[in-house]
Parts: structure tokens; C-alpha cells; sequence
């Protein structure tokens, strides 16, 4: 159990990416006020929680429905993660992420970015949601289950305390120091991605 503890527990770290999470909300919610940044942080953890939880409960119900086998799901949620990886490593993502807040901070009509664009795609992006979607997939048994979930709760917690004391953090880590915790994230998680593809490759073959 804790083996598996850690291992879900770092795919949610390196998807969710709580360390480039906390830049984004702080330059979303700079006009805002200490509780009304308070409030939306804990309002985007508590819908990324509904979005994760669901497709962790249903999404292999979901894939049955569609004709899409889990090993099909393995390969293509491998291929996913492994592009965001690519990403984190050369910077792609933390430069899509800055150009999605700057669209939200050009829109002043918008004020509540505790759903779009926090929630989702920021928290429970596409990638999170195949992470979990896989390793629930992957480890039957509710033990393994409630396991992975706590991973999950885990790093969603991790990822409200940076929301809520990103700007001060910001201040201390600096972007030099972010940069080079999101690459080392980003070959991590590579490695995990693979190994999914592997997994799913020698389920179907």
C-alpha cells in the first residue's frame, strides 16, 4: 500500500503540477482580496475533487459504454501523459498555462477563475483525469482504491496551500527556481507514461 501510495501520489504531483499552479492563480486573482482569493482556491479544489472523483468511480463504466477497452485507455492515456511531459520539460506548459491566464485577466467581465480556468483544464485537466482513470483501472480492490484516492487528496491538499499562499511563495521560490522543479517533474513523469504504454501494449498483445 505504500508503494502504491507513492506512486499515485507522484503521478498526481507531476500532473497536477501544484508548484506551476501557484504562479497561474496568483497573477489571476492579483486584484482580488485575501478571502476572496481564500474562497476560490478552495471552491476550484473542491470541483476538481467532484470531476476527479467521478471519472475514478465510473470512468471504466463510461469506457464499456463506448466499446473502448482499458488496455486501449493505457496506450492513449501513456501517449497523453507522455506529451505533457514534453512538455513540462521544454517549457511548453508553463508558457500554454501563462497565455491562458492572460486571456482570462483581458477579460474583465470574468472575476471567479475558481472554475474555469482553475478547476478545470488547470487541476482536473485531461491528463489528471487519465492518470486517475489508469491507476484505478489498473489496481482492482477498494484497499487500492481508497489508497489512490488519499494519493490524490494528498496532492489536492498541496495544491490548495499553494493557491492560497502563492503569491508569498512566488516571492521566495522566484521563476528560475519553478522552472527547474517543473523540468525534473516533467522526466518523471515520462518515465511513468511509458510505462503505462508498456503495460497496455502487453495487455493487448
Amino acid at each position: 500500500m505504500i508503494e502504491l501510495f507513492i506512486s499515485a501520489f507522484i503521478t498526481f504531483f507531476v500532473v497536477i503540477d501544484p508548484p506551476g499552479c501557484a504562479p497561474i492563480y496568483a497573477s489571476l486573482t492579483s486584484d482580488a482580496s485575501p478571502r476572496e482569493r481564500r474562497i476560490m482556491a478552495l471552491r476550484a479544489i473542491v470541483v476538481a475533487a467532484i470531476i476527479l472523483l467521478v471519472f475514478a468511480l465510473f470512468g471504466e463504466q463510461l469506457l464499456s459504454a463506448l466499446g473502448i477497452s482499458l488496455d486501449s485507455f493505457r496506450i492513449a492515456g501513456g501517449i497523453m501523459l507522455f506529451l505533457i511531459a514534453l512538455e513540462m520539460v521544454f517549457e511548453k506548459r508553463t508558457e500554454r498555462r501563462e497565455d491562458r491566464a492572460q486571456e482570462i485577466i483581458e477579460q474583465p467581465e470574468i472575476e471567479d477563475v475558481s472554475i474555469f480556468p482553475m478547476a478545470m483544464p488547470m487541476i482536473a485537466g485531461p491528463g489528471s483525469i487519465a492518470a486517475v482513470m489508469l491507476l484505478t483501472s489498473k489496481h482492482d480492490g477498494l484497499e487500492n482504491a481508497v489508497t489512490i484516492l488519499a494519493a490524490l487528496g494528498t496532492v489536492l491538499l498541496l495544491t490548495l496551500i499553494g493557491l492560497i499562499a502563492a503569491g508569498p511563495l512566488m516571492r521566495i521560490l522566484g521563476n528560475k527556481v519553478e522552472a527547474v522543479i517543473t523540468r525534473v517533474l516533467g522526466v518523471i513523469l515520462g518515465a511513468l507514461a511509458v510505462q503505462f504504454v508498456v503495460d497496455g501494449l502487453n495487455g493487448s498483445f
